[in-house]
């Protein structure tokens, strides 16, 4: 008996777990499209997408002239030393 309260009680939740919304359709904004194209959503987005990451590898190259410049300096110390 304890157990058939259980199961009665549980079975609701799977339930509403099995089903699932439809995210997005043929033509909605984002979708691909059968054909293969994009929307200017997605072009935006990867413009975007590629823009910052530009962005990061022009941080990481001025930090590395930085720090090359800074071995360089250091190079010609220890040069000047001997």
């Amino acid at each position: 008996m304890f157990r058939q309260s259980i199961v009665k009680a549980t079975r609701p939740a799977t339930r509403a777990f099995a089903t699932t919304a439809r995210a997005m359709g043929a033509g909605d904004t984002g979708a691909v499209r059968p054909t293969g194209q994009t929307d200017a959503f997605q072009k935006r987005e990867k413009a975007q997408e590629d823009y910052a990451i530009r962005q990061r590898e022009k941080e990481k190259l001025l930090d590395l002239k930085k720090r090359l410049e800074k071995s360089n300096d250091h190079i010609k110390q220890l040069e000047k030393d001997m």
